[in-house]
């Protein structure tokens, strides 16, 4: 039996938020789409799969949910890294951008 965790999966899925075409910048949040899974693979390389929903119990054991307020983003080095805290200025502005 294979164990899944849904961490991997929305880890995978912030890096493919992350690798979108530059328009996304403008604000537009990026869209998990039912009964698909993302993986951020151990080769550093991301993955969609098609799943299917016989065998959504096992993919929900162990699995947790991601916090609200999670920032991801890669770092220079091109590894996947995630924050749990403030991310945006008072007047809703990215802290962390170039302008």
């Amino acid at each position: 039996m294979i164990r899944f965790s849904i961490r991997p999966l929305m880890a995978a899925a912030a890096l493919a938020a992350l690798t979108v075409p530059a328009f996304a910048e403008a604000g537009t949040p990026w869209e998990l789409k039912a009964d698909m899974g993302y993986a951020y693979g151990k080769d550093g390389k991301t993955h969609a799969y098609k799943m299917g929903t016989s065998n959504a119990a096992l993919l929900l054991k162990g699995a947790k949910k991601v916090p609200k307020g999670t920032l991801f983003f890669l770092g220079q080095n091109g590894q996947l890294y995630m924050r749990k805290g403030p991310y945006l200025n008072d007047d809703g502005s990215f802290m962390f951008g170039s302008e």
